[in-house]
């Protein structure tokens, strides 16, 4: 008897391990930026998004997020939609992530913090947490971004 109250009591202890290990998890680290909701589809292959055509290509898209998004092509078929929001400095409008002349790394208008493009990793600081990433589908036509 004391054996199966053993086993129950470990069985209740993993099992709540295994609920809380699979909670939803956000889409990005950068948790010190405040949630805005995101749902943008656009069309790479429309002549606006020229700079998208190509694999390394980026554009500002100013129309989500908190200060807009960096939508980079990394291949064919995988974008990446970046927020511009520092990391460092998320409550001013005016610290903006601008891409580099590298077109590789993104650097905060304000603190001098600098990112990858391709994921948002930090480079170097002052900002402690990486750029927000947005999910993104793409089906040859039209790119979803989205949270």
């Amino acid at each position: 008897m004391l054996i199966a109250k053993k086993i129950k009591i470990i069985s209740a202890f993993l099992l709540s391990c295994i609920i809380f290990s699979c909670a939803k998890q956000t889409t990005s680290s950068s948790n010190n930026l405040p949630y805005v909701a995101v749902n943008v589809v656009l069309y790479p292959n429309d002549p606006g998004y020229f700079k998208i055509q190509a694999i390394g290509g980026w554009v500002y898209y100013g129309g989500a997020g908190i200060n807009g998004l960096i939508i980079y092509r990394k291949t064919t078929n995988d974008f990446i939609a970046l927020e511009r929001a520092s990391t460092f400095y998320p409550d001013n409008a005016g610290a903006l992530a601008k891409v580099q002349t590298d077109n590789f790394t993104c650097k905060d208008t304000i603190s001098g913090s600098k990112w990858q493009i391709v994921d948002g990793a930090i480079i170097s600081g002052p900002a402690t947490y990486p750029m927000r990433k947005y999910q993104t589908t793409y089906d040859g036509n039209a790119l979803r971004i989205f949270n």
